[in-house]
């Protein structure tokens, strides 16, 4: 089997937000397993159908290493009882379609979320909001397990950052169980296009 990318989405745009050190954490626990990067979507635009087509470039370059990605993982905190307006505008323009051809990037990608956040709560209303959303963009999304972590403060460091200290094991458990999702994915495909009969997903 291929090597698997993994490509994870920061709800947050800013360098040391505690949702990108997240990311980074998962990066660590499976380097030695999978290509994993973190999407770099700064230079968006906010979503216009004016300038929809052709579409700007941070547009094409954001939905190509989408489409190369084996699955996406969603990293995002929690604003208003919701996830960020810059996640929200990123996944509109990758659910438009590419072309009259072509349809939207998102479709049929295996996707795992995971937050964090200081808050009591942590991120559960924007991750139950982000799954409706990418639900309803067709993603094949890994709603077991989820990583919720909340009072993030009680796991920094001393120079302030992640240090997830009792959060660490389940962040390795999604990470695993992600690598899992995605490869029997892959094996599905696989079996269909050789003609070996119906796979079923689990």
């Amino acid at each position: 089997m291929k090597r698997i990318k993994i490509l994870a989405i920061v709800g947050s745009l800013r360098k040391e937000s505690y949702n990108r050190q997240l990311a980074l954490a998962a990066k660590e626990i499976l380097e030695n397993r999978v290509d994993f990067s973190i999407l770099e979507y700064q230079d968006v635009p906010l979503m216009n159908e004016d300038v929809e087509f052709p579409a700007p470039e941070a547009v094409k370059r954001v939905r190509e290493e989408v489409k190369s990605a084996d699955g996406i993982w969603f990293f995002t905190p929690e604003y208003n009882h919701f996830f960020p307006g810059v996640l929200k505008n990123l996944i509109d323009w990758l659910s438009r379609p590419v072309s009259d051809e072509e349809p939207h990037v998102l479709a049929g990608k295996p996707a795992a979320i995971s937050g964090v956040s200081p808050a009591i709560t942590g991120t559960s209303m924007a991750q139950d909001h982000l799954v409706t959303l990418i639900s309803f963009l067709n993603m094949d999304v890994m709603n077991v397990p989820r990583l919720v972590i909340s009072n993030v403060m009680q796991q920094l460091d001393s120079d302030g950052k992640l240090a997830l200290k009792e959060s660490y094991p389940f962040l390795e458990k999604q990470a695993n169980a992600f690598v899992s999702f995605i490869e029997k994915r892959i094996m599905c495909k696989e079996m269909l296009s050789n003609k070996y009969g119906p796979c079923r997903q689990s």
